[in-house]
């Protein structure tokens, strides 16, 4: 699989300076290097694109890599909302993504994602894609509360479904969410709500369409 993953790098990829410029922001703030692949991001910034999409929800900012990648999909009219909930964790994705010209364009809710996407129901907001990249626990709830954010025929993108390939190869060091990531890419496979199909690139993406 990491074979693969540098293949489709190497050759589908060229050098982001802007996004390495990210990457050692994230790494000299001693955060995790948990951003998604190059490749997983271009995908991102295609989803966007093609979708159309210009509201836009993403539950995880770290250090705004992943932001970045979805804004250079929407173009001057979308709007990004990112739940993080550290709050330094925020003031580097907003610096990042001022830097890259979307400062306007992105706001931020700090604090539990649970209390953030509960709130925003309450205020009746609806968007048209979303990023799911947080805490795996709540992976369940955080598709739960997107699908009631959905407007018809939004689209659904979550990161880390095959959790380094553990869910699927046995020779492969289980992760601590590697059992969390069966069940709930069963759940997103047989969803009622949801036309559904998992893309083995990077730690494997979900891309989920939410039916008319």
């Amino acid at each position: 699989m990491k074979q693969i993953n540098n293949y489709i790098d190497a050759v589908y990829t060229q050098q982001d300076a802007l996004l390495e410029e990210v990457i050692a922001s994230i790494e000299e703030n001693g955060m995790p290097a948990i951003s998604v692949s190059p490749s997983s991001g271009k995908l991102l910034t295609m989803l966007m694109a093609i979708s159309g999409a210009k509201h836009i929800l993403e539950i995880g900012a770290l250090g705004g890599y992943s932001g970045i990648c979805l804004a250079r999909g929407f173009g001057g009219e979308g709007k990004l909302t990112s739940l993080e909930l550290e709050e330094r964790y925020v003031a580097l994705a907003s610096s990042n993504l001022v830097k890259a010209g979307f400062g306007d364009q992105v706001s931020y809710m700090t604090g539990p994602a649970l209390q953030s996407l509960e709130q925003l129901v309450s205020e009746g907001q609806q968007f048209d894609f979303f990023f799911i990249d947080a805490d795996k626990e709540n992976y369940e709830n955080y598709l739960d509360y997107c699908i009631r954010l959905a407007e018809a025929g939004a689209l659904i993108v979550t990161d880390n479904v095959l959790a380094h390939g553990s869910v699927v190869d046995p020779e492969v060091k289980p992760k601590r969410y590697t059992e969390l990531m069966k069940i709930f890419n069963e759940t997103v496979a047989n969803h009622p709500r949801l036309e559904s199909l998992l893309i083995p690139i990077g730690d494997g993406l979900t891309i989920s369409q939410v039916k008319k």
